[in-house]
């Protein structure tokens, strides 16, 4: 400012910078009377120049910024060399309607000591603030149909729980009503493929999620009732499971869950004609990233002829078409060591063991 020739040419710079502020702006003198004022204070409040400039800011336009708060906010101002950050104001201008101003003040001090003037500017906020509030009346309703939903999905997971119970008590009274006994094995099959469905649809109640599950938590629970349901009071037969933790997709859970209740199934009422000390199954599940590996085997007797059910049995129909269903490749292996069913998703390097 040293450079300039005369007081006016400064005065000149400093009205055209303060001009070139887009918001509103206001210079003020220590009593808070304005010095100065931008183009776009006199544009947005539609005052002139005349009923501005020399006014008191709370004298100003119908007396809007004659708030008691702001009165004493910018009292501390000029002694303490403080600034005013975010105070917001709002009110009804004549020719803007209601509007939200948010107010910012800077002080500042001459070399003197004794002379200063504030800085204020404005920043309308208002259509900042009605789409926070549409935000926010949009987040409520989110939360409420969110709520709606839980509870329509817990009560469809109760009726699907009781339908299914029922569906299985049916199934185990209609078996012991039979007197063909490969009814009766049918009969008895289909309930525990019914209660594989259930297990499912019971840990994902549990886990208060419809979409993943953790599958190592559901496959020992699986695979402890398929033992308490199947392995009957003379039979020396532990069910063994290896799984990784991890979740995985609730339909993928299911069609893995019958897969398992089929082989095992299989393996206890194939594997061990006789009982003898050491009849293992052993369930393994390992993960790769998006890849897969699942493995049902036993130390019995492999695949005697006439044993497990061939190409047709309803078993190996269902176990063939979930395996595809999951874009899955089967291998089966035996030996008169037992039975290895192996059910991979893509190339995977197994680190479990596969058989007992």
């Amino acid at each position: 400012m040293k450079s300039f020739r005369n007081t006016a040419d400064a005065q000149l710079l400093a009205q055209a910078i303060v001009n070139t502020i887009p918001e509103p702006f206001l210079v003020l003198d220590a009593d808070f009377s304005v010095l100065a004022a931008s183009r776009s204070f006199y544009q947005t409040f539609g005052v002139s120049p005349d009923s501005t400039l020399g006014s008191i800011l709370f004298d100003l336009g119908s007396g809007q910024w004659d708030i008691p708060a702001l009165r004493e906010l910018l009292g501390t101002l000029v002694p303490s060399k403080t600034t005013l950050d975010g105070f917001e104001v709002r009110h009804d201008f004549p020719g803007l309607g209601e509007r939200v101003m948010v107010l910012n003040a800077r002080t500042i001090v001459y070399d003197d000591g004794a002379t200063s003037t504030i800085l204020l500017t404005f920043r309308d906020v208002t259509h900042s603030r009605l789409i926070e509030a549409q935000r926010a009346e949009l987040l409520a309703k989110a939360e409420d149909l969110l709520r709606q939903k839980d509870i329509l999905l817990h009560e469809m997971e109760h009726r699907v729980a009781n339908s299914l119970q029922i569906i299985a008590s049916i199934l185990m009274l209609k078996a012991r009503a039979v007197t063909s006994e490969e009814t009766r094995h049918h009969l008895q099959d289909a309930r525990q493929r019914v209660l594989s469905v259930a297990a499912v649809q019971s840990h994902l109640h549990a886990s208060e999620g419809i979409d993943r599950i953790e599958f190592s938590t559901y496959l020992e629970k699986l695979c402890s009732s398929l033992g308490a349901s199947m392995i009957g009071e003379g039979q020396s037969i532990e069910i063994r499971v290896i799984a990784q933790p991890g979740s995985v997709e609730s339909a993928r859970a299911v069609s893995l869950g019958l897969i398992v209740t089929e082989l095992v199934i299989n393996a206890i009422k194939y594997a061990f004609p006789a009982d003898s000390e050491g009849s293992v199954v052993l369930v393994t599940y390992e993960i790769n990233g998006p890849d897969w590996k699942l493995v049902v085997s036993d130390n019995g007797v492999g695949k005697p002829s006439g044993g497990p059910p061939e190409e047709g049995g309803l078993g190996t129909i269902i176990v063939k078409a979930l395996v595809d269903q999951l874009g899955a490749q089967m291998e089966l292996t035996s030996s008169h060591s037992g039975v290895t069913v192996s059910i991979t998703r893509a190339t995977f390097a197994s680190h479990m063991p596969i058989a007992v």
